[in-house]
């Protein structure tokens, strides 16, 4: 019998994830559960105005909500009634004593540890889904299991998903990872799970993608991942800086070496940093784990490239200040989406939110325009209340009578956008600070804008 399946949490994780799941897996019941009414209620919404933003996560949810995809508040009625509990709780980097800065804070994915084991009164399949520190599964096995009882089996599943491509990633995944204890119980539970993901018939991941070790490996493993392609990010603007002093293009030298088959050219995109919720708290997570064991130089090696990250915002607004005549007060910046990347209303980390406070430091007058974000826009910089900061939908508007528009994200409208319109409406010298090199230069210099971009 096909076993039934709850995930507590609906965000980021548990949503996009569960609705795929369910989508391939219809013989399946899957619920997912929040403490978050609101958040639900969005999930549930008559109009599928879900609470996150995500091409294509619509029509999967309206194809399953309702028939074997649900949400819902009751945690209790949903772990009571199902038999795999995956556990995609917020894991944020813990800002207070021991490791403050950059272990994870683990106190949600505790109580919810301790809630299973309350609740659940028949044996369950547990898989942690968020982002967790190495051997964190065995503290959640010692919690669930401290009766002796041993009901409980914790499994590590983390998710390689990237914002904006989370829904082809869950279709058509190059990897599914799974990682269990090596005991009989622990075999048969990742046997469950595999066939989860392998889905009715044998018809979602094909067997030789989906990969099993042991619990501590899978752990580690999400991530060192995410920690190598955060390198990536920050090597490629480290290059970056000396291309724009030496005269060389990034764009080609990212070109050539992505040509040689050992390195490949992906995550070798010149920009303004790398943003969102997993590779900043993941390397420093890194950070931590290598301090904790000793590995001094190891971790200072990874907290590079952390420092290269944040160097690279401040380098942004530094040649911002030169390009305008050494003073940004009082000037109007626009700056083009807020977003950590395109596709996506996700602005945790987002490289903007760092480049907006730096200028507002230097009483630029900000407005900030983006299709997705402009919400949590406004909730990330709420304390900036001596800023001048304003917020418009339209990227024309947001232009109007503007010294520079700053481009932040590469959002496929941009390139499209009526750009002799734009420097119509600027003041003059008008200045196009294009960090994500996805304009052509070539033409909004014949418009008579002066242009900047990254590694050029």
């Amino acid at each position: 019998m096909n076993k039934n399946i709850v995930c507590i949490g609906a965000g980021y994780i548990g949503g996009p994830t569960m609705a795929v799941i369910a989508k391939m897996n219809p013989d399946r019941k899957v619920v997912v559960v929040d403490i978050n009414a609101a958040r639900i209620k969005a999930w549930n919404s008559k109009d599928f105005a879900l609470p996150i933003y995500e091409p294509g996560l619509v029509d999967v949810v309206k194809e399953v909500r309702g028939k074997n995809l649900f949400f819902s508040t009751d945690i209790a009625k949903a772990i009571a009634e199902c038999d795999i509990v995956f556990v995609g709780v917020n894991t944020p980097t813990k800002m207070f004593g021991k490791g403050a800065g950059r272990a994870s804070d683990l106190q949600y994915w505790e109580a919810t540890a301790r809630s299973i084991k309350k609740i659940a009164e028949t044996p369950k399949i547990i898989v942690e889904k968020s982002t967790l520190p190495v051997r964190t599964a065995a503290a959640m096995d010692a919690i669930l299991n401290c009766d002796g009882e041993n009901r409980f089996t914790v499994l590590s599943n983390p998710e390689f998903l990237a914002e904006g491509t989370a829904i082809r990633d869950l279709l058509t995944p190059d990897r599914v990872l799974i990682g269990g204890p090596k005991t009989p119980a622990g075999d048969k539970a990742v046997a469950e799970l595999v066939d989860v993901y392998a889905g009715k018939g044998d018809r979602w991941v094909p067997r030789e993608r989906i990969l099993t070790t042991n619990v501590w490996s899978a752990e580690l493993t999400k991530l060192a991942a995410n920690a190598f392609l955060a390198q990536r990010v920050s090597s490629i603007n480290a290059i970056a800086g000396l291309c724009e002093a030496t005269g060389a293009d990034v764009d080609e030298v990212a070109r050539v070496i992505g040509a040689d088959n050992r390195i490949g050219p992906k995550f070798l995109k010149a920009g303004p940093g790398f943003g969102g919720s997993c590779f900043k708290k993941d390397v420093l997570n890194l950070v931590y784990l290598c301090e904790s064991f000793g590995l001094h130089t190891a971790a200072e090696y990874w907290n590079g490239v952390i420092k290269m990250n944040d160097h690279q915002q401040e380098r942004i607004v530094s040649r911002l200040f030169s390009a305008m005549f050494n003073t940004l007060a009082n000037k109007k910046i626009a700056l083009f989406g807020f977003a950590f990347k395109a596709d996506t209303g996700d602005t945790r980390e987002t490289p903007a939110g760092t480049v907006a406070r730096l200028l507002a430091e230097e009483h630029v007058r900000l407005t900030i325009t983006d299709p997705k974000a402009l919400g949590n826009a406004k909730k990330d910089l709420a304390d900036l209340t001596a800023a001048d900061i304003t917020y418009a939908k339209d990227p024309y508007a947001a232009a109007k009578e503007a010294d520079a528009v700053l481009v932040m994200t590469d959002w496929r409208e941009y390139p499209s956008l009526d750009w002799k319109k734009i420097y119509r409406s600027m003041r003059k010298p008008a200045l196009v600070f294009d960090t994500r090199n996805c304009l052509d230069r070539d033409a909004l210099e014949k418009t008579g804008f002066k242009v900047l971009n990254i590694g050029k």
